[in-house]
């Protein structure tokens, strides 16, 4: 099997698997990321490592769980030495870059630690994550956090030179309305998400990113490369530019999923989320009206632009020679279960779009199909090692290859549940619990039929997927499953026991160095 020459791994952040036509939204149309999947793979059951930005790319990265590779949250460095997607592939010649967000910060105590120079090439790519520097950009940018950080953007920039003025276009034109006598209104306030964005459509975040995707494929030349196109949107601040803000209104929003019943003895940690302000908003009548035409306007942008970039890649011939591959980090709750953001392990915020495309002959059978395999973002690291032909990296890596699937093999031994975890000491929450920053600890395994989550020093979640899938009733302290809890306690803590946690020695180097021991003239335990 010819190896794959390129990569396009493309992550739109905060994009619900629910919200785009190839998996079934019946009103947001979204054409050319469904045309993606008639020429690939769309799975159907893809999960995240954890439901938020930061841990779950850099699960995305180094094909790691959470707990293994460290980066708990989104302000949590990703350790000096943890090896990423850049690591694997640089020393195959493939130039590897990030367009767009990753939302992880350089380990620079680290960096200080071992003498590295956090402006040298090396620094550059620990702090990108090892990534080449391109076009890093994770769209948070408000003032303050803007001036804290230098006050440079290139987004900025850029936008001055298309003749937008002031300190910061980002916040006041790409993520702000105008109120009827020019004054600003700031998209991070729910209330404007339906209003439209000051920046004309052709300059937006979506627009900028996109472009500078196209220019880093054509500045690679024959270079083989991975562009990570992580585009900021549908993520907040919720505001959409003309033509794109009001294209939807309330006929074509999804229904609610949320009940009464989840807030009768609701378990303590989902009632301190549901209790937090996000929660709070996106319970109340009428913010899903407001902020839901943003949200999916966003995603009709986004499936233009990239409708523009697989055209391109067609009519340049490159997208014979190069894997497309599109999921998100994780969901958006957007008022279901009475919740906003995302953060807990229902299916609106841990399960996620994923579709792959394969141009090799090998992957024809699979064309166009829907694959129901259970699958993790963890997969796409070794995926991505077996389809450029870099050797397999078993004592290290935590997901398993899908080029099986996509070659329509249906390996025996394949996994029946998925994993995901969340540190959520950083939120409010936890303050409300009144728990200690060590055990604000999360954990969910789910199989075909059943969600198990546990939280620590609190009782279990338990949720029958076949006859509630919704996830509205927990059987977590009933007393009629208490056999199906302990199977799922069993199933998780063989998941947390089986992390790849000895990366520095391959299991062969572990069994030649155990064949060689004999012959070291070390003796233990001899009997004369």
């Amino acid at each position: 099997m010819t190896a794959i020459k390129n990569i396009l791994f493309i992550m739109a952040d905060q994009l619900r698997w629910d919200y785009l036509s190839c998996y079934g939204h019946p009103h947001l149309h979204t054409p050319h990321i469904d045309r993606l999947a008639a020429r690939g793979v769309r799975f159907d059951r893809a999960y995240v490592q954890s439901p938020v930005c930061g841990p779950s790319r850099a699960s995305c990265y180094t094909g790691r769980t959470v707990f293994s590779h460290g980066a708990t949250w989104n302000r949590v460095p990703l350790p000096v030495g943890e090896l990423t997607l850049g690591d694997y592939l640089r020393p195959l010649g493939v130039r590897t870059a990030v367009v767009g967000k990753t939302h992880m910060v350089a380990d620079r105590e680290g960096m200080t630690r071992l003498g590295l120079d956090s402006t040298s090439e090396l620094g550059l790519r620990i702090g990108q994550p090892g990534f080449d520097p391109y076009e890093r950009d994770d769209g948070l940018h408000p003032n303050p956090l803007l001036r804290r950080k230098g006050g440079s953007l290139a987004y900025n920039d850029w936008l001055r030179a298309q003749g937008y003025d002031g300190e910061n276009p980002w916040n006041d034109y790409a993520n702000a309305a105008e109120g009827p006598d020019g004054e600003i209104l700031s998209g991070w306030l729910l209330k404007h998400s339906n209003l439209m964005a000051r920046v004309k459509e052709e300059h937006s975040e979506t627009a900028y990113m996109t472009m500078r995707a196209r220019e880093f494929i054509e500045e690679s030349g024959d270079t083989p490369w991975l562009c990570h196109l992580s585009y900021i949107k549908p993520h907040w601040p919720y505001i959409a530019p003309a033509p794109y803000h009001d294209m939807y209104g309330p006929e074509s929003f999804l229904p609610v999923k949320r009940s009464e019943e989840e807030r009768q003895d609701t378990h303590p940690v989902q009632a301190a989320f549901m209790n937090m302000e996000v929660g709070r908003v996106f319970s109340a009548d009428g913010t899903r009206e407001t902020v839901l035409p943003a949200y999916m306007g966003l995603i009709k942008q986004i499936d233009d632009h990239l409708g523009r970039l697989f055209a391109w890649l067609e009519e340049t011939g490159r997208d014979r020679e190069t894997m497309i591959v599109l999921t998100s980090d994780h969901g958006d709750y957007m008022g279901d279960h009475w919740m906003g953001e995302k953060e807990l392990f229902h299916e609106q915020s841990v399960r996620v779009p994923l579709i792959v495309f394969d141009p090799r002959p090998e992957a024809d059978a699979t064309r166009g199909t829907a694959c129901d395999a259970l699958v993790e973002a963890i997969d796409l690291v070794p995926t991505f090692l077996e389809a450029t032909g870099a050797p397999p990296v078993d004592h290290r890596l935590e997901g398993r290859s899908l080029m099986p699937l996509l070659r329509g093999e249906a390996p025996q031994d394949w996994r029946d549940a998925v994993f995901s975890e969340i540190d959520y000491a950083f939120y409010e929450a936890r303050e409300t619990l009144g728990i200690d920053v060590k055990d604000a600890r999360g954990y969910m395994i789910r199989t075909e039929r059943w969600k198990y989550v546990y939280f620590r020093k609190f009782p279990p979640q338990l949720f029958d997927l076949q006859n509630d899938p919704d996830e509205f009733t927990d059987l977590g302290r009933h007393p009629d499953y208490e056999a199906v809890r302990q199977d799922m306690s069993d199933r998780l803590m063989d998941r947390l026991t089986g992390r790849r946690n000895r990366v520095t020695m391959t299991d062969e180097e572990v069994i030649a160095l155990r064949r060689d021991e004999s012959d070291s003239g070390i003796m233990i335990g001899k009997w004369g």
